[in-house]
């Protein structure tokens, strides 16, 4: 792992970022590559017949064809292109959510879930009458086959969970899940936001009939995301969005549509954003996932030990370092958790304090927000060092010691 392989730590020497699963910073071959393409490969892309035209679709499918292999989808006709997970999300909701669900279903959401995986379906169930109904963990943010057996109904159609929460930062057993939830003709979701970037991710293994992840937490730009869907479920459902691209032949009153991926892919697509995934997955493979874990374990582990000693830190959870995957989520006693956002900002150190887009899990919870700290590659021991040193003297700054 290399911190000069990222330039903003060369702009910010000092300062330690622990804020990957919100966004991860942005390799240098990252953004070569999204430079490259707008300096030589720009066009619009699909329909032009003209030499960079040519060229800009063919940057545009051969990142498709990269996030096909790494996430070891069957075709490339499963791979969609959005914006961001939510945006994924929003899709598989509105467009199978809408379109299949009537007022006898139930849709089943984990309690944990990121709002993007949960505020879509409370919509389907407004629209639709289906009713929404929730999958609580224990207080260490586990869920068991049991506990998933005893929700399930006949009248559960789909299924929404995260393979690694966002704020326990535990990994979700999702191919059990998946295969408990097909023996009861349930669908199952899995957001990858939080795995993807950090574990080896095979969506045939795990049976998941949805996946979805961004860019931007796995060292890509910005403003680019995927959906994966199973090629039968992604054939039946009708575009989620309308125009351009996504459509075959265009008469006054009707339209026939494009086959997948583009059919879910309207308008002017993002080809610099997957000309960027592209390049950030080529970037964790030169790694590999088997260093990427042993590093970024390594790491939670020697934080997690360290903060279980200092008086008045709780952390929120499960109380082994091997469940939290890269991500801490704690609280200090006596101290809101912006104040201890603040306190490490002024260090230098940035953390994120709220209810990270999981408002239900902190009421569950009893917290109305918390502080997290979270590890990408690019950290290191002395990263970890400035973190324990200022979490030292949060109480004491706040005036308690």
């Amino acid at each position: 792992m290399n911190k000069q392989d990222f330039p903003i730590f060369a702009a910010y020497p000092d300062t330690v970022y622990l804020d990957s699963a919100a966004t991860a910073q942005k390799p240098q071959c990252v953004m070569d590559a999204v430079a490259q393409y707008y300096a030589a490969e720009n066009a619009n892309p699909l329909r032009g017949l003209y030499d960079l035209s040519v060229r800009a679709t063919d940057a545009y499918e051969n990142a498709r064809t990269a996030v096909r292999d790494f996430i070891h989808a069957a075709s490339k006709r499963e791979i969609i292109f959005t914006r961001n997970a939510t945006e994924s999300l929003n899709l598989v909701a509105y467009s199978w959510g809408r379109e299949t669900l009537c007022r006898h279903d139930e849709i089943l959401v984990a309690v944990s879930e990121h709002h993007s995986n949960l505020v879509p379906w409370q919509i389907v169930s407004q629209k639709t009458g289906a009713r929404l109904r929730f999958l609580e963990c224990d207080k260490t943010g586990t869920y068991t086959e049991a506990m998933l057996r005893n929700a399930l109904t006949p009248q559960t159609k789909i299924f929404a969970i995260a393979q690694i929460s966002n704020v326990f930062g535990i990994l979700n057993p999702i191919r059990e899940f998946a295969e408990i939830c097909h023996k009861n003709d349930t669908l199952i979701v899995c957001d990858g936001t939080q795995s993807v970037p950090h574990l080896p991710v095979d969506v045939q293994a795990l049976d998941v009939d949805f996946l979805a992840f961004s860019g931007h937490k796995m060292y890509a730009p910005m403003g680019i995301g995927v959906l994966y869907g199973k090629r039968e479920l992604l054939e039946q459902m009708p575009p989620f969005l309308s125009g351009g691209e996504m459509i075959e032949y265009v008469q006054r009153e009707s339209a026939t549509y494009a086959e997948l991926p583009h059919k879910f892919e309207a308008g002017t697509v993002n080809v610099g954003g997957a000309v960027g995934l592209h390049a950030a997955i080529d970037y964790i493979n030169r790694i590999g996932f088997d260093k990427i874990q042993q590093h970024e374990n390594r790491l939670t582990a020697l934080a997690f030990e360290q903060m279980r000693e200092i008086s008045g830190v709780q952390i929120i959870g499960a109380p082994d370092a091997a469940a939290h995957h890269g991500i801490i989520t704690f609280s200090v006693d006596g101290v809101h958790p912006h104040d201890i956002a603040a306190i490490f900002d002024a260090d230098r150190i940035a953390v994120r304090a709220g209810h990270h887009c999981a408002q239900p899990l902190h009421q569950y919870l009893g917290a109305a927000s918390t502080a997290r700290m979270s590890i990408g590659l690019y950290n290191d021991e002395q990263d970890i060092e400035r973190f324990i040193s200022t979490l030292k003297t949060v109480r004491r700054r706040m005036g308690y010691e």
